[in-house]
């Protein structure tokens, strides 16, 4: 698995884990909604500068987003689609 694949999965493993939208999460990281889409979909070439600051609006180190993916490879699941209280 490349490094750009890596930091999508771990994005949406922990973002779907903690219940925080695409939405939710750019307006905290302050950057478009479709930047993180683009990120978990392996369609943009994220910064470290990026990295840092998703990883602060998501409360983790931002090490977490280099971890290798579970054996079972399976891709996170995306929260229900829709507009999510905050």
């Amino acid at each position: 698995m490349n490094l750009r694949a890596r930091i999508a999965w771990n994005l949406r493993a922990i973002r779907t884990k903690k219940g925080i939208t695409q939405e939710n999460l750019a307006v905290d990281a302050a950057i478009d909604r479709s930047t993180i889409s683009e990120i978990e979909r392996q369609r943009f070439n994220v910064s470290i500068d990026l990295v840092e600051r998703i990883a602060a609006a998501l409360d983790v180190d931002p090490l977490e987003f280099f971890n290798s993916p579970p054996s079972n490879g399976e891709r996170p699941q995306g929260l229900k689609p829709g507009r999510k209280p905050e």
